[in-house]
């Protein structure tokens, strides 16, 4: 009896999740709108992704399989995030990067799926990106960017 009363109050310990552990620091970005105005500008899975920290499925994005030279850019607000140059195929599903435009995107830590992970937001309204991994090409940074199409919009380089 005592082995189960350990069992259980070890399983309440390790799934316990504090708010200070998932909620994103409080923070002013220089773009700022409120929810009704998020909601109105964006389409309900921008929404989701950006605003609520959501994940698209993997393999619905069309930028996934976009090979153009050009600039990614955050949907929300016009911020350019990532090069093409920097793209590769991961084959995780996701849009991925090996670097981010410096300056341009910030960090936090996310505990939501009970570990910490290292989640991308846009340094200019706080959208929420994908997370950053250190399983990206040995070659350049080591690093992969795995970032949801939905979060980015595609200015190719001529425009």
């Amino acid at each position: 009896m005592k082995k189960i009363a350990l069992l259980v109050l070890c399983a309440l310990v390790l799934s316990c999740n504090s708010k200070a552990q998932t909620k994103k620091e409080d923070k002013s970005y220089p773009v700022t709108k409120t929810e009704a105005q998020w909601k109105q500008e964006l389409t309900e899975l921008q929404y989701y992704v950006l605003r609520e920290a959501g994940t698209e499925r993997a393999w619905s994005s069309e930028l996934n399989f976009n090979k153009e030279k050009g600039t990614y850019h955050c949907v929300a607000c016009d911020t350019p995030l990532f090069k093409s140059k920097n793209k590769f195929d991961s084959g995780t599903g996701w849009p991925s990067f090996d670097r981010e435009i410096k300056g341009n995107v910030e960090y936090s830590t996310d505990y939501k799926i009970g570990y910490a992970r290292t989640e991308e937001h846009c340094a200019t309204c706080g959208g929420h990106l994908g997370h950053v991994f250190n399983d990206g090409p040995r070659e350049t940074t080591g690093k992969r960017h795995c970032i949801n199409g939905a979060a980015l919009k595609f200015i190719p380089e001529n425009e």
